[in-house]
């Protein structure tokens, strides 16, 4: 499972001319559910970002986790994360999980990082052509894959 993640002043997801979620400060997480992701992915990631300290303290030190500065999450499916690029110029997304595992993971995913944090958790819609607006705070930008717990 993959998460790029920016810290954002404001970020908002857009289908088919309407806005459908939004928040002001938070975390903008775009989620990539590879096929042999499992609920044990989601549950190392969504601790990880529970606790993850990026937001500044009073000496402006990053130090500051987002339940300690209230803020909220925007969470969207982006089965891109997991493309391979090595042959040819077509990225392939093999790897990824079909829409039927994908599905079911990712909803697992919004439901275990509002329990983790008991903030609110904002989505888009699964499988929906999006259009995301943010304004990344910083900017602070993170990589994040449970198959490579750096």
């Amino acid at each position: 499972m993959r998460v790029l993640l920016q810290r954002v002043n404001e970020a908002s997801v857009t289908i088919d001319g309407n806005v459908h979620s939004s928040i002001e400060k938070g975390m903008l997480i775009l989620l990539g559910v590879e096929e042999d992701d499992t609920e044990e992915d989601a549950n190392w990631l969504c601790s990880k970002l529970a606790k993850l300290r990026i937001y500044p303290d009073s000496e402006g030190v990053m130090n500051r986790s987002i339940v300690e500065v209230g803020g909220d999450f925007l969470v969207v499916s982006q089965f891109t994360l997991h493309a391979s690029y090595k042959k040819g110029n077509r990225p392939s997304y093999i790897r990824a999980a079909r829409p039927e595992k994908a599905t079911a993971l990712y909803e697992y995913f919004l439901d275990r990082l509002w329990h983790d944090t008991d903030r609110p958790v904002k989505s888009g819609v699964f499988g929906a052509d999006m259009k995301v607006s943010l304004i990344n705070d910083g900017p602070v930008t993170i990589w994040m894959d449970s198959k490579n717990k750096e």
